[in-house]
C-alpha cells in the first residue's frame, strides 16, 4: 500500500485486515479516507456532515480488533440512524444543527462493529426523491460524470462508496434508496427483508413496513458481513423477520444451487431506455452461462396499478416523519422551511384520513399477495432497477409536486415492488452504458431469502468483478 488511492480500491474487509496485521495504523487507514473525503468535497460533494476529530479519538482508545470490518471507515446516511453527538438534518434546512442525544439500535449495531464513523453522507430531503440534490446541503455529484446524479435517496452513501471514499456506507430503502444510487454510482446495494435489520428504539416500522436499513459497498462479502453484524429483532419490536437458516456470509462459500430465474425488460409507467434493457438481458445470458434456468417472465401487477395507493402510504409517512422530527428538534415545520416537493407530501399525508390510508395499505398487499405467487415458481426475478441510466441534475426539479413525482416513479420502475412486499432485493453493477456510466441491475428474491441473493452476487461477482477500478472525476 503506497497510496490513498491504493487503499481506496480495497473492501472493508481488507482495509479492516491491513490494520490486523499492522501494515497500517487505524489512525492512517482514518486519515488517508477523511483526505479523500476533503479531495471530492468540492466535486462530488457526498459528505456535508463531518466527525473527524470523534473517529479519530475513539480510534485512538480501541486496541483489539474484533469483527471483519473493525476499523474500516465508514458514514452514516444523513437519513435516520440517529447518532448521538452527531447533527442530523434529513436533508432538510428545518433541522439544521439538531444533534441526537442518543444512538439509535443500527448505529449501537455499527458502533459495536468497530466501524469508524467519519460523518454523514449526503440524502435527499426526507428520502423524497430518487437523487439526492436537496437545497440544504447541495447536490451529490455521480462520481463517473459530475454532470449526472448519484441517485436517491441514498445518493451520497453511493457516491462516495464509488469514489472510493469509504469502502462501505449505511443506507436505507423505501421505495429503491438502496438499489438506485447503487445503480447510478456501480456499487452493490441489497435492501434486506423487511424487519431484518433495526429500526428502534423510537421507531417500530416506517410507512407500514416499506423502509429497510442496511448499507451500499464495494463488495457483497462486506454487504453480508454487515448485514451479519446489524441483523435481528431488537427488545420490542412489531414483528421480526424470518431466522436465517444461518450466518449471511456462509451464503457465499459456494455458488448456489440451480435457480429458476425470470428475467423481464417491460416497461413500467415510461419507457425503458435500450441500455437497461441490454443490462437485463446481459444479465440474463450470464445466469444462464451460469447454470441458471432462465425464461421470460414477470408478475402481474405493475406500477400503474399501485402508484396511487403507494404514494397514499409513502406522504403519509413523510408527513408523520416531519411531524416526528421536528417535535424532537423542537421545530415548527411550515411551507418555508421545507423544500416544495416534501410540503406538498406532508399536505398530502396529513388530509389523507385513517380511511384512505388503510384502504391504501389493504390494496398494496393484496398486490404483495399476487407477487409472492409469482415467486413460488421462480427463486429470483430479475430486472432493471431504474428506467434509465443515471439522469441529469436537475432531472426532477421542475414542474409541479405531482409531476415530479410521476418522473420519480418512471424512473424507480420496479424498485417499490420489493418495499411494498417486504421481499429481499439487491442492485449488482453488471454493466455499463457507451460513455462508462454504470447501469445496475435488480434480483428481487422470496421473502426471508437473503442467502440465495448474496450467493448469487458472489457468484456474479466472481465471473464479472467491479471493484477494480475507481472513476477519474474525484482524484481533482
Amino acid at each position: 500500500m503506497n497510496s490513498r488511492q491504493d487503499l481506496a480500491l480495497l473492501d472493508a474487509h481488507a482495509q479492516s485486515e491491513l490494520v490486523r496485521c499492522g501494515a497500517v495504523s487505524r489512525e492512517e487507514l482514518l486519515e488517508a479516507a477523511i483526505a479523500r473525503i476533503e479531495e471530492a468535497r468540492s466535486t462530488v460533494n457526498a459528505v456535508p456532515i463531518t466527525s473527524y476529530e470523534a473517529a479519530l479519538k475513539r480510534a485512538a482508545g480501541q486496541h483489539a480488533l474484533r469483527g471483519p470490518l473493525a476499523a474500516a471507515p465508514f458514514l452514516l446516511k444523513d437519513l435516520g440512524a440517529g447518532c448521538a453527538g452527531l447533527e442530523s438534518t434529513q436533508g432538510s434546512r428545518l433541522l439544521a444543527g439538531y444533534v441526537p442525544a442518543r444512538d439509535s439500535t443500527l448505529v449501537e449495531r455499527f458502533k459495536a462493529a468497530g466501524l469508524a464513523i467519519l460523518g454523514r453522507s449526503n440524502s435527499a430531503e426526507f428520502g423524497v426523491l430518487p437523487t439526492t440534490e436537496p437545497l440544504h446541503h447541495g447536490p451529490t455529484r455521480n462520481p463517473w460524470d459530475l454532470t449526472r446524479s448519484a441517485g436517491g435517496s441514498s445518493g451520497g452513501a453511493a457516491a462516495a462508496v464509488a469514489a472510493g471514499l469509504v469502502p462501505v456506507a449505511h443506507a436505507n430503502d423505501a421505495g429503491g434508496s438502496i438499489r438506485i444510487p447503487a445503480s447510478c454510482c456501480g456499487v452493490f446495494g441489497l435492501k434486506p427483508t423487511r424487519a431484518r435489520t433495526p429500526l428502534g428504539p423510537d421507531v417500530g416500522d416506517l410507512m407500514n413496513g416499506l423502509a429497510s436499513e442496511h448499507v451500499v459497498s464495494r463488495s457483497v462479502r462486506d454487504s453480508a458481513a454487515v448485514l451479519d453484524l446489524i441483523s435481528g429483532p431488537a427488545v420490542g419490536d412489531p414483528y421480526p423477520a424470518p431466522a436465517p437458516p444461518g450466518p449471511f456470509r456462509d451464503a457465499l462459500a459456494a455458488p448456489p444451487r440451480t435457480l429458476r430465474v425470470a428475467f423481464t425488460t417491460r416497461p413500467g409507467t415510461e419507457p425503458l431506455d435500450p441500455v437497461c434493457v441490454r443490462a437485463v438481458e446481459d444479465a440474463a445470458r450470464l445466469c444462464a452461462e451460469l447454470g441458471h434456468e432462465v425464461s421470460e417472465d414477470a408478475p402481474g401487477p405493475v406500477m400503474s396499478d399501485v402508484a396511487a395507493a403507494f404514494l397514499d402510504v409513502w406522504a403519509a409517512g413523510v408527513s408523520s416523519a416531519l411531524t416526528a422530527q421536528s417535535a424532537v428538534a423542537g421545530r415548527r415545520p411550515d411551507a418555508d422551511s421545507v423544500e416544495e416537493l416534501t410540503w406538498w407530501l406532508h399536505e398530502r399525508g396529513r388530509t389523507l384520513g385513517a380511511a384512505g390510508y388503510l384502504l391504501a395499505i389493504g390494496h398494496l398487499q393484496r398486490t404483495a399477495r399476487s407477487i409472492a405467487a409469482f415467486h413460488e415458481r421462480y427463486d429470483v426475478l430479475l430486472s432493471a432497477v431504474t428506467s434509465r441510466p443515471a439522469p441529469a441534475l436537475g432531472a426532477f426539479a421542475t414542474g409541479t409536486a405531482e409531476q415530479q413525482l410521476d418522473r420519480a416513479l418512471g424512473f424507480a420502475h420496479e424498485t417499490p415492488f420489493a418495499n411494498l412486499t417486504g421481499q429481499p432485493a439487491m442492485s449488482v453493477p453488471l454493466h455499463r452504458d457507451p460513455a462508462d456510466l454504470p447501469v445496475g441491475v435488480q434480483f428481487t428474491g422470496r421473502y426471508g431469502d437473503e442467502h440465495t441473493l448474496l450467493a448469487l452476487a458472489a457468484q456474479l461477482e466472481r465471473a464479472r468483478p467491479w471493484a477494480h477500478r475507481l472513476p477519474p472525476a474525484p482524484a481533482g
